[in-house]
Order: structure tokens, then sequence, then C-alpha cells
């Protein structure tokens, strides 16, 4: 659960980071085996999407969402 921006950015460098583990993964595996590789990783970074569109559409605008619990 992200509860303010600093959590928000952490959580967007995470999706980019595995993205471009995929990216690299694709180019280099098989296909027979690039759905089971894939899977994993396309439930976490749908995971993650998940927990920041919720966090940005639960932060009222123009709260102070910045400082850490």
């Amino acid at each position: 659960m992200i509860r303010n921006d600093q959590e928000l950015a952490a959580m967007r460098e995470r999706v980019t980071r595995l993205e471009h583990l995929l990216e690299n993964l694709r180019k280099t595996a098989r296909s027979e085996e690039w759905p089971a590789l894939s899977s994993g990783y396309r439930l976490e970074i749908e995971r993650m999407q998940g927990e920041i569109l919720d966090y940005l559409v639960q932060a009222t605008p123009g709260s102070k969402q910045t400082t850490a619990a």
C-alpha cells in the first residue's frame, strides 16, 4: 500500500525496472518458455500498477501527501 508521494515514486521505479527486465528477457527467451517465464513478471507489474492507481484516486487533491508515516 502506497502511503505518500515518495512511496509512489519508488513504486513507479520498480515498475520501470521490471518492465526493462521483461523487455530484455523477451529478447533471449525461447518462444515455448516465454508464457511461463513472463507471467509472473506481468502479474507483479499489474499488481504494482493497481497500487499506483489506488493511491492516485484516493489522494485528496491539494492535501499534503509527501509526509512519511
